[in-house]
């Protein structure tokens, strides 16, 4: 899962926010960007072991898009995932992974079980009060936790002005360059986790329909009056033919990674 929340928003807002994927998996998982090969090399490189064979489980496990890949490099990975909407598009696309519910503030394992926690797109919904200690918990001495989120690459015109109109339209007071660099420095404010941070860039390119459809999978127009957010798409789509007419997008993304070894 993924959103950008404004700096003040209130725990009802985020509660929202936080449950609106349900009623969208599908179109979550349509239409959503994966991750890149490298960024799994990366993991392995900064974890120091690989994943073939390692014992995975994947935090906030969304509908499996990372999940899925982790599985494909090998590992022995279980989902879990507190939605019950996100879950079941989880089982109808990834039936042979195993999945149970939960969340990363109140992990359903045992401790000290698992070679790797992974959070895709997931941290930043828990409260780091307990979520930090659960992964402490349920990681072996000499494992390894890592975090990770598709970032906008804000050095490409178009994205930052893409952006930025985002946050105006819908009144996000905070810059949003300076938001994945909040995310990363409240990783863990207890200090207890001592990460490595790798940046991954990569792009795929898509029908603009398909680049709206995944703006619309976003938490922030999730949440918002469907009249609001169909002006939004249809400005926007617009503002997207002007740069490229010929109706395909190029999205870049710079993938935030950090990972921290269990001390």
């Amino acid at each position: 899962m993924t959103a950008s929340l404004p700096p003040a928003a209130e725990p009802d807002a985020v509660r929202a926010r936080a449950h609106s994927f349900n009623a969208a998996a599908a179109q979550y998982a349509a239409n959503r960007p994966s991750y890149p090969p490298a960024l799994f090399d990366a993991i392995e490189e900064l974890s120091g072991r690989p994943l073939a064979g390692a014992r995975v489980v994947d935090a906030g496990a969304g509908t499996g898009m990372a999940t899925a890949l982790l599985h494909e490099r090998g590992a022995r990975v279980l989902a879990v995932e507190p939605g019950p909407g996100m879950a079941a598009q989880f089982r109808r696309t990834h039936p042979d992974i195993p999945l149970v519910r939960g969340d990363g503030n109140a992990l359903p394992l045992a401790d000290a079980t698992t070679d790797l926690l992974t959070y895709a797109q997931a941290w930043h919904w828990t409260d780091t009060a307990r979520s930090v200690p659960e992964a402490l918990r349920v990681v072996r001495p000499g494992g390894a936790i890592a975090l990770w989120w598709n970032t906008d690459a804000f050095d490409i015109e178009w994205i930052t002005e893409s952006r930025h109109r985002t946050a105006r339209f819908f009144g996000v007071d905070a810059p949003v360059e300076q938001k994945w660099e909040a995310r990363a420095e409240r990783a863990d404010p207890s200090g207890r986790l001592a990460f490595t941070r790798r940046t991954i860039r990569w792009s795929r390119r898509v029908p603009v329909d398909t680049h709206l459809a995944n703006l619309a999978s976003h938490s922030l127009l999730l949440t918002a009056p469907e009249d609001r957010r169909a002006a939004f798409l249809a400005q926007e789509r617009d503002h997207l033919l002007t740069v490229f007419p010929d109706g395909v997008v190029e999205e870049t993304y710079d993938v935030l990674l950090l990972v921290a070894p269990r001390p």
